[in-house]
């Protein structure tokens, strides 16, 4: 039978304490710190009993004073692409601005640049963690076979994997950026609005489509275009693999070949699409969409390079990934809302 504890057992003032865990589940309290600190030795049925009088008594623990008594530091690294350009130097500088931020929480964060078109060295990285170096790694890469055994090898290690932006298979909450079918559909709106009726193929360019964000987005942006504007004729996505030259000339020999009417820049990185577009100097008016807020396609909006990016902010990307793999060592939830990464839409007029 359950034990139930009368009002006059409860402290006069402010919220139940491990002694009253204690003597609701009807253990010890130094049973109760093995629980609450994950220590082996306990019985499934006394955990049991401990997890039921956390929920009858509302008991919330102070981690933040646990931490600091026991001098317990979070050890996070952000596993990004080694090549990128002004969006992944955002990303970069706002998480060191966070872990500023989260320096009295004990949180202290660690940068790994890889060549995103390598899963063996990135999968070798993975290998390589262990929770004795780290609790935590946010991971921006390209999903493969690899890659994706390696995360769960870790997870199986104790380390916590999060995806972040580019994100790997995941289940419930574990990743962190913004729903990129829904960012890739509302690009498909802009642009078939914007061409105003007229027809015309539309070039799509992409800096690899075996990233999930980039299949993702450009599932969402076909499935407007095909539903919406039928007269819209959407090519094949080209790949850049991150390299300029590689870009100009994939670019320039579609255009030689194909009247473009619009562009999609599906990646996160529009600085050379950009800029071969540009140079090439089309003959008629091309309606261009890109993604992610950075310096330069601020400067193309404002230009009329640009008709409108797709963003997501960077500051609370890398504000939300620190808090999930923060809560996800604690084995605690986050705030659904709070982590939400909205998908913003950027004109000239609202920069």
């Amino acid at each position: 039978m359950k034990q139930k504890i009368e009002m006059a057992d409860l402290p006069p003032e402010g919220p139940p304490t491990t002694k009253d865990l204690a003597k609701f589940a009807g253990v010890s309290r130094a049973t109760v710190d093995r629980v609450l600190n994950g220590r082996e030795g306990v019985k499934q049925k006394t955990i049991d009993k401990v997890n039921e009088a956390i929920r009858e008594l509302g008991f919330v623990r102070n981690l933040s004073a646990a931490n600091l008594a026991k001098n317990k530091r979070y050890r996070f690294v952000f596993l990004l692409p080694s090549r990128g350009d002004l969006f992944l130097k955002e990303i970069q500088r706002h998480i060191r601005e966070a872990e500023a931020v989260l320096v009295n929480e004990m949180v202290q964060v660690d940068l790994e640049c890889l060549d995103e078109n390598d899963p063996h060295g990135i999968a070798s990285y993975l290998t390589s963690l262990s929770l004795g170096t780290v609790d935590g790694v946010a991971i921006m890469a390209p999903e493969t076979p690899q890659v994706r055994d390696a995360i769960l090898r870790l997870s199986e290690r104790g380390v916590q994997a999060l995806s972040f932006i580019s994100n790997q298979p995941r289940t419930g909450d574990d990743w962190v950026g913004i729903d990129n079918e829904a960012a890739g559909a509302t690009a498909g709106t802009l642009l078939g609005r914007f061409l105003g009726g007229r027809g015309g193929n539309v070039l799509v360019v992409s800096e690899t489509m075996k990233s999930r964000d980039s299949l993702e987005r450009r599932h969402g942006f076909d499935r407007v275009l095909n539903e919406g504007f039928p007269n819209v004729v959407v090519l094949p996505s080209l790949e850049t693999y991150g390299s300029a030259e590689r870009a100009r000339s994939i670019i320039v020999e579609t255009v030689e070949r194909q009247k473009i009417a619009a562009v999609y820049i599906l990646s996160s990185e529009a600085r050379v699409p950009l800029t071969v577009l540009r140079d090439l100097g089309l003959p008629q008016p091309v309606v261009t969409i890109a993604h992610e807020r950075t310096p330069f396609t601020e400067e193309a909006l404002r230009k009329g390079y640009l008709d409108a990016v797709i963003a997501q902010d960077p500051g609370h990307l890398a504000r939300s990934a620190i808090r999930k793999l923060k809560a996800m060592t604690d084995q605690r939830s986050t705030l659904v809302s709070q982590e939400k990464i909205r998908i913003e839409i950027l004109i000239a007029e609202n920069l």
